[in-house]
């Protein structure tokens, strides 16, 4: 085994690896004051209560006010985020951050009368302020959304009895966080050579992507047994959750709890069933993945924990940060010189933090700040790594973008479209790579990446959320949601979706119960609709060059100021139909043609 690599402090990472935070605060006074300020601004907002319907002018008055309250507040998070972030051990960063979540909720209370009295102004009242203050016409679409709340909104008192629900509302996550995350302990994990590992929820998947079959096995019976001898517990957690929504969704009269989620991205409902639908006519592909998976292992079983188990070997390459950065801008060609432009700028001006130290969060993220955004990476210089940077370029794109172009209102963009810039800049950069080898091993290597990214987002992200759906159509019926129930329903859908060369245990019944998704109110699914779309928009603009380009920037410039299904369609994607889905899903069937084939030997 190669000796472990000491990871540095964060003052031995050299500067030209770490992001310049000066661009948005020169120093922590600077912040400090900027606060100061703001909390004084903010503390102003109240005086407008109860008078945004006496004249257009004050309307305006105090929709400028919080837009520059919201400019900065978003700046004084960021800032004390991004430090927080650098080294979450540090107590000075860990107080900014508090102080600026508290300012953030200080102005939520502070700007609370807002949306009530907005839904009281009459259509007509509206349509005399823009005449007479033509200002007001830039907030016309910031007013509509708010309007189309109005046959959900109650009366006063009913309000305020649905926002003091609120608080308990969040006890199922906030138990299942604490359950998972701080309470679940499990036995350790045996490798092959009988050597015992700390099994953990961050160490699982891990092991479960490792080549040691008799790790993953270890791994996997160990985490769900655990599981189930809690499974009771569990079960009255996530019942709670799906009972919460469909309370909530009753009371403000939506049809069903998964209206009443997607309302607020303002996506139809239609376009959940649509992926389901889709992605259920195709399950005989991930069939055809599960038969090819269990060839490629050697297995005479393919069990659940043979799923993340890498299907090619040996073709694994170094690749430095540097090389990572060159190929990545290499592959974004097809995008055009202005779309590179911005990612040269980000490469060359510190937008990025790249390796891992003492202390830094895991993982990666892109912060989509004014000034321009930042990236958290934690660099390995591997494929891995450079997909990874690629995806975070592409959210970065999309902020820098939406940013320079939208005023502050319409700045920021819905989830329902987040992932599509991020995963338009991974497929872009696997079709350069595949279109650089002639190796068959390397082809092999690449596409089985391409493959597992498929089965993890468009198939896997779709399965939960029809278990997410199922769980409320039963809750509707009356269906007690007892652990037995979860377990049955969980072990169905995944035999389903696997097939019948995969093994489904009574143990991966029990999945359902490490799944944080589950608590996030019909969110799942965005993964899903996400990578679709940007796989039929790849392949546009690999097709049509130009003429498609220009469309994704006018759709990376839009921020919120269309609803994200009429964003796409601009730039040639109509998420209300099945056929990017499907598309995305043919993609995958070649993909798997080419892959049972350069592996027939």
């Amino acid at each position: 085994m190669a000796e472990a690599k000491t990871i540095p402090q964060r003052d031995q990472i050299p500067v030209e690896s770490t992001w310049d935070t000066t661009a948005i605060y020169p120093t922590d006074e600077a912040w400090e004051k900027e606060f100061d300020e703001t909390q004084a601004q903010v503390r102003t907002l109240p005086q407008y209560a109860g008078r945004l319907g006496e004249s257009a002018k004050t309307l305006y008055e105090f929709l400028t006010a919080f837009m520059q309250v919201e400019d900065k507040l978003a700046n004084l998070y960021r800032y004390a985020s991004l430090r927080q972030d650098e080294d979450t051990r540090v107590p000075q960063y860990q107080a900014m951050a508090g102080k600026a979540m508290s300012l953030l909720v200080e102005t939520n209370a502070a700007i609370a009368f807002a949306t009530p009295e907005l839904l009281k102004l009459p259509q007509e009242t509206l349509d005399q302020f823009y005449a007479d203050e033509p200002g007001l016409e830039l907030y016309r679409r910031y007013f509509t959304i708010i309007q189309d709340k109005k046959e959900h909104t109650l009366s006063d008192a009913e309000e305020k009895l649905l926002a003091a629900a609120r608080e308990m509302a969040q006890a199922p996550d906030d138990i299942y966080s604490k359950f998972t995350n701080a309470d679940l302990t499990f036995p350790d994990a045996v490798d092959k050579d009988g050597n015992p590992l700390p099994l953990s929820n961050a160490t699982f998947v891990p092991y479960e992507m490792s080549e040691d079959r008799e790790l993953r096995r270890s791994a996997y019976e160990q985490y769900y047994d655990t599981c189930g001898r809690f499974q009771n517990t569990a079960a009255a957690v996530l019942s709670s959750e799906v009972k919460q929504r469909q309370f909530f969704a009753t009371a403000r009269k939506y049809e069903s709890p998964l209206a009443a989620a997607v309302s607020s991205t303002r996506v139809p409902p239609q376009v959940y069933h649509n992926l389901v639908d889709t992605v259920n006519a195709n399950l005989d592909k991930l069939h055809r993945y599960v038969r090819l998976r269990k060839k490629l292992l050697g297995v005479d079983e393919l069990h659940m924990y043979d799923i993340y188990a890498p299907m090619v070997s040996g073709a694994d390459k170094v690749i430095p940060f540097d090389q990572a950065k060159a190929t990545v801008y290499d592959a974004l060609a097809p995008m055009g010189e202005e779309y590179r432009a911005i990612i040269k700028e980000g490469f060359d001006n510190r937008w990025i933090d790249v390796y891992e130290n003492v202390g830094k969060r895991s993982g990666a993220y892109m912060n989509g700040v004014v000034v321009h955004p930042f990236v958290l990476l934690n660099q390995k210089d591997n494929l891995d790594s450079m997909f990874t940077m690629a995806h975070e370029m592409g959210h970065a794109v999309h902020s820098y973008l939406s940013n320079k172009t939208q005023p502050t209102v319409y700045r920021d963009y819905v989830i329902f479209v987040a992932e599509v810039a991020s995963t338009c800049n991974e497929a872009l950069l696997m079709e350069h790579l595949l279109g650089q080898t002639t190796d068959k091993r390397e082809r092999a290597w690449l596409i089985n990446h391409f493959l597992e990214q498929f089965k993890g987002t468009l198939y896997r992200q779709t399965m939960f959320a029809e278990y997410e759906l199922r769980l409320g159509e039963l809750n509707a019926q009356g269906v007690p949601l007892t652990a037995q129930k979860l377990s049955e329903e969980y072990k169905a859908l995944n035999a389903k979706y696997f097939g019948p060369d995969m093994m489904t245990d009574d143990r991966i019944a029990l999945e359902w119960v490490r799944i944080p998704h589950f608590y996030y109110n019909y969110y799942v699914y965005q993964y899903s609709t996400g990578y679709s779309a940007a796989i039929a928009l790849s392949r546009r603009i690999l097709k049509e060059g130009a003429p498609a380009v220009k469309d994704y920037l006018e759709f990376l410039s839009g921020g919120s100021s269309k609803d994200p299904i009429d964003l796409l369609k601009g730039a040639g994607v109509d998420m209300a139909s099945p056929k990017p889905i499907q598309d995305a899903l043919d993609l995958f069937g070649e993909l798997l043609d080419e892959m049972e084939t350069l592996m027939a030997d």
